[in-house]
């Protein structure tokens, strides 16, 4: 059964085509009508339809501008044009543009109606039966060597978006797991290129010139983008230029393994934050990053750790603002580098402002760290310094003036800030909480949990789970 779709302004004219005939005795179905070219695409997006009768005269979009939109993004798909009598050098415009064949309205009647209809069928009926049968989309082999590649940097976007570059109204777009692949069958112009997408895109999408792809099938094609190509163009992207990937490329990016088990990564080594104080550690930080590449999500999670681990004692509340709203608009490598360096900026401000040197201030980020990490155990002042090999008196003053409280208030903010992790993502009771936060007293803990959370620590877990559940 061949799915037809009426497209014409005027109701009544919708109406009057479709009731005119026994659609069924020809082996059509009229399976929905629209009012104007915007609708068609609507019904076109959401049912398979074979043919498609359509006036010429529309507002918003013209019959002429949905043939050719349907002609790219529906190429299997025939137009039959509506026509009045007197718009014979508008048919032959639509013709030249895809439609298959012409209907003149006014001469439409019962008496003609059924061997017009007849003749469409049969012709559309011997095409189809005549022409060779087309690939299915897992067949199909892209015969061009390369191909712009289109990655919408949020969900939503869709590929309507895409047709008004001329690459893909001179192409075919095929969608490839949530992005869409145009083969170029033509030499293109780089710049050329990165000014249109530029200009009709903006920074909702990016797109690069992926290369090797002739001969490759379709579906592989698929596979290997969905697995590499966000995280190469992650590193790539963020320039002038468009970009450029190689498929070998992909395919080797996408069959690679994670590093092995205990080999630190260039962001795990990033940790330490010496990367902050030293150009020669930085450039070794971020040519490891680029080495490496790590995915976006494991980039953004480590810059976001950074805001929360250091907003207080290495930024200003004005800094940790700031960098926290750049950061949502990171969506490259180029801009998270950017982003680093700003952090790294502030870093080396509050070094001059404590009137540190790098060793010293990196001893104390060191110590830092290592009170976060052991803040369960019974660990003292003394036994920080001798992990960073200061003397213990020394490493008391500079630490005071670093964080703004002594060892000890920083000590039990941090270990107030374990026990609320603990509660919240454990089970375990108060009691053994407070010895795992490094408290031996559990009445001592509740009391101390109190003074500076506001609530008991039962209360404070009961509330945070009950949070939690209503989110869900």
């Amino acid at each position: 059964m061949i799915k037809a779709v009426v497209v014409d302004d005027e109701r009544l004219v919708r109406q009057g085509f479709i009731s005119l005939l026994d659609w069924p005795s020809f082996g059509v179905v009229i399976t929905g009508e629209a009012r104007d070219g915007h609708g068609a695409l609507e019904l076109l997006r959401e049912q398979e339809t074979d043919l498609l009768f359509v006036d010429l005269s529309m507002p918003g979009m013209t019959g002429f501008e949905l043939i050719r939109e349907v002609r790219l993004r529906y190429p299997a798909l025939r137009c039959v044009v509506l026509a009045c009598h007197h718009e014979f050098d508008d048919v032959q415009e639509a013709l030249r543009l895809g439609a298959v064949d012409y209907i003149v309205k006014t001469l439409l009647e019962p008496e003609n109606a059924d061997e017009i209809i007849r003749r469409l069928v049969e012709r559309i009926r011997w095409e189809d039966g005549n022409k060779s049968t087309p690939a299915k989309a897992e067949q199909r082999v892209i015969a061009e060597d390369k191909a712009l590649l289109y990655v919408p940097l949020t969900p939503e976007l869709k590929e309507e978006q895409l047709y008004a570059l001329s690459m893909v109204r001179n192409s075919t777009l095929h969608a490839v797991q949530g992005m869409w692949l145009s083969p170029l069958p033509y030499p293109v112009d780089a710049a050329r290129i990165g000014g249109e997408l530029g200009a009709v895109l903006g920074t909702s999408w990016t797109a690069a010139l992926l290369e090797g792809v002739r001969g490759q099938p379709l579906k592989r094609i698929a596979a290997v983008v969905e697995q590499s190509a966000r995280q190469a163009l992650f590193y790539a992207a963020g320039g002038q230029a468009v970009p450029r990937l190689h498929y070998g490329e992909l395919q080797t990016l996408a069959a690679q393994q994670q590093p092995e088990a205990g080999a630190p990564s260039a962001l795990v080594q990033g940790q330490n934050l010496r990367w902050t104080l030293e150009r020669r550690e930085w450039d070794l930080f971020t040519s490891g990053v680029v080495s490496q590449q790590p995915g976006p999500a494991a980039v953004a999670d480590f810059g976001l750790e950074l805001l929360r681990s250091w907003s207080r004692l290495l930024l200003t509340a004005e800094d940790a603002q700031q960098l926290a709203l750049a950061a949502e608009g990171n969506r490259t490598w180029r801009h998270w580098q950017v982003w680093l360096h700003q952090f790294t900026g502030h870093v080396q401000r509050r070094m001059i402002e404590l009137n540190l040197s790098q060793e010293v201030m990196f001893c104390l980020i060191t110590a830092v760290r290592y009170m976060k990490s052991h803040a369960g155990e019974k660990i003292n002042q003394g036994d920080v310094a001798a992990a960073i090999h200061m003397s213990r008196g020394y490493f008391s003053r500079c630490f005071a003036r670093f964080a703004g409280e002594t060892f000890g208030e920083c000590l039990r903010g941090m270990r107030l800030e374990l026990a609320k992790s603990l509660l919240l993502d454990t089970p375990v009771p108060v009691c053994e909480i407070a010895c795992r936060s490094g408290f031996g007293d559990d009445r001592y803990f509740s009391k101390l949990f109190r003074e500076h959370v506001g609530k008991l620590p039962s209360e404070y877990r009961a509330e945070g789970l009950a949070e939690r559940l209503a989110a869900d």
